[in-house]
């Protein structure tokens, strides 16, 4: 019985909370954490650069290929390369290799490719033109979020190939006018969703871009207009591009991690992140709640209080579906966001307010990291096995115009690569292991901000009732399309 799995699951997490109070109990902050610097290698240095020119070419190439296949191609979309490529092969696909490996995204990023290669052309590297006012922090790229979470699930005609260049022509030109405008490392990390989005998974690969300040405080982070961590207590930058571009040669490293310990540092984020981390967590729920009985009745019970509604009321003329389909996409984070700080308001007062409760909701966001990656896989796996295999026919024919020019035109997808068995038992472990992890890295966190293992233990267990919670609702909605 489905109840069975559900509270198993719950019961090995909560088992998981006990096991991590016993056997971690101190943290070195000083060390943060083991890894083993591969940049002072000649080689590797060498390497790397080719690589990441072969990488920026191949992704330049292939948003070409992609936006001709769009406005030339065929319109059938399961016979034109842009929507599988897009929709398949890079939006789930880019999330599991910046997870798995590294930020890919960072050095294959098409239209970051492109400035810089106008920026070498005309031989300078241009100053912003305006600065990024503050009060915008990265509100920008959560807004950008969402209307593309609303693309993704709400409008369906984004799936048409000449629509879906449309819409990425659109993003170029605002992506290269805010980067010329503001200076492309304040763009990427103020305001474009995607690079947002990449590096935050990013935090849980066995990869890091480290700058070593030999400086007392941020002797290279005080000349990133970009904006890099707020705790002092961290001296190392991680992951800022515009860092790294600006350090010298001895304060470089391209570090090798355990998985997941990038998440444990800590560092408190600006009110708009932890917005769009949140955000991030609650869409992706969102698209799997939304093909459950469940929403079905809450549509049901919106449906009419929608439609009583005078036509006049919509500027634009939106079905009364998308109209509460938009609804979702709106309030599911809102609910995710009340929950997440009402219980980091618990962990406040558990802690003996050891930790100020807005010092919680900032550093703690990171621990939702690991669930919103156990919940994709679980989520998008079969989709990503099955439909992704149409990538290989449409790498012979791009264009649907009949071509055969690597010989794959011919294949058939293997529907049955992946079953409902396997994927249910797949789903099980990954969102287990993905909660485990996760309240290993609240519990860390939590030394590090605490002054005793006893403290940090008790300030876990309002963390510890939301990972149980979300556990079973995980599970609950991945089994749906096989229960009902």
């Amino acid at each position: 019985p489905l109840s069975y799995f559900l509270v198993g699951a719950a019961a090995m997490v909560a088992l998981s909370f006990v096991l991590i109070g016993l056997f971690i109990k101190g943290i070195d902050v000083d060390s943060e954490y083991p890894k083993f610097n591969l940049y002072n290698r000649r080689l590797f240095i060498l390497s790397g650069r080719l690589l990441s020119l072969t990488i920026g070419c191949v992704s330049v190439i292939l948003l070409l290929v992609t936006l001709y296949a769009g406005l030339l191609g065929t319109p059938t979309s399961i016979n034109n390369f842009a929507p599988v490529f897009v929709w398949v092969i890079w939006w789930v696909g880019v999330g599991y290799i910046v997870a798995l490996v590294g930020n890919i995204w960072a050095i294959a990023n098409p239209w970051n490719v492109l400035f810089n290669w106008a920026e070498k052309l005309f031989g300078t590297v241009r100053a912003p033109l305006i600065s990024w006012p503050a009060k915008f922090d990265a509100w920008p790229a959560l807004c950008l979020f969402l209307l593309f979470a609303w693309l993704e699930n709400v409008y369906t005609s984004g799936a048409r190939p000449y629509n879906l260049a449309i819409l990425i022509i659109l993003y170029s030109i605002v992506t290269w006018a805010g980067m010329l405008i503001f200076g492309k490392h304040v763009w990427l990390k103020k305001a474009d969703p995607f690079s947002v989005l990449f590096a935050l998974f990013s935090r849980f690969a066995p990869t890091e871009v480290r700058v070593i300040n030999t400086e007392t405080g941020y002797s290279v982070c005080k000349q990133c207009i970009s904006g890099c961590a707020e705790d002092s207590r961290l001296s190392d930058c991680i992951d800022c591009y515009e860092c790294w571009e600006l350090a010298d040669t001895d304060q470089k490293q391209i570090c090798l991690r355990p998985w997941a310990v990038g998440l444990s540092r800590g560092e408190r984020v600006s009110t708009a992140l932890v917005a769009f981390h949140v955000t991030a967590l609650a869409t992706v729920t969102f698209d799997g709640f939304s093909e459950t009985s469940a929403w079905v009745s809450v549509q049901l019970a919106l449906w009419p209080i929608i439609d009583s509604l005078p036509r006049e009321f919509f500027s634009l003329k939106i079905s009364t579906s998308n109209i509460v389909s938009s609804i979702g996409i709106l309030f599911i984070p809102a609910i995710f966001a009340l929950a997440y700080i009402q219980v980091c308001r618990f962990m406040s007062i558990t802690s003996g307010n050891q930790m100020k409760h807005g010092d919680v909701v900032k550093s703690f966001v990171f621990s939702l990291v690991p669930i919103a990656l156990a919940y994709n896989l679980a989520h998008y796996l079969s989709f990503l096995l099955i439909t992704g295999q149409q990538i290989v026919p449409l790498i012979s024919d791009p264009f649907g115009f009949g071509w055969d020019i690597f010989g794959t035109y011919d294949y058939k997808p293997n529907i049955s690569i992946i079953d409902a068995r396997f994927a249910w038992n797949l789903s099980i472990v990954a969102i287990v292991t993905g909660h485990v992890i996760s309240v290993c890295i609240a519990h860390i966190i939590s030394l590090r901000r605490t002054t005793s293992h006893g403290v940090a233990v008790n300030s876990q267990f309002p963390m510890l009732g939301l990972m149980v919670f979300y556990t079973a609702v995980s599970l609950w909605i991945i089994a749906q399309p096989i229960v009902e």
